[in-house]
């Protein structure tokens, strides 16, 4: 039996705002933008390339906005990945050298935190 992770609630604030940031900052692909009832909107965004997505969850959960920490992605290359962050307005520190991988970070408007982790070949 297959058991797949399909869909990660991000808490927000305003979800104009974290779609805005999240598709035309980072770059995730806006899947489904759909008005449930005046308390509830179902906006499901996925990075490219992932099989899981994310909801931007405002009345969904009790997460606080803000609340998701450390949420990971992995990229073929950290340097790029945070190239293309800073490039779009994102702040990202240089990339970490650690022997499970390179990282970068960045946060949301809410600070909501994410990793993209570029997998290395651990050394012998």
């Amino acid at each position: 039996m297959d058991w797949k992770l399909e869909l990660v609630p991000v808490p927000v604030s305003d979800i104009d705002r974290a779609k805005a940031f999240y598709v035309d900052q980072v770059g995730f692909n806006a899947d489904h933008d759909i008005p449930v009832n005046d308390d509830l909107r179902f906006v499901q965004l996925t990075p490219p390339g992932s099989a899981c997505s994310i909801v931007l969850d405002v009345n969904m959960t009790d997460m606080p906005s803000g609340g998701q920490r450390g949420l990971q992605i992995v990229v073929p290359d950290a340097d790029e990945a945070r190239q293309h962050l800073l490039d779009h307005g994102i702040d990202a520190p240089p990339v970490e050298d650690l022997p499970w991988g390179r990282f970068t970070y960045f946060s949301d408007p809410d600070g909501n935190t994410w990793a993209l982790q570029q997998l290395v070949t651990p050394q012998a």
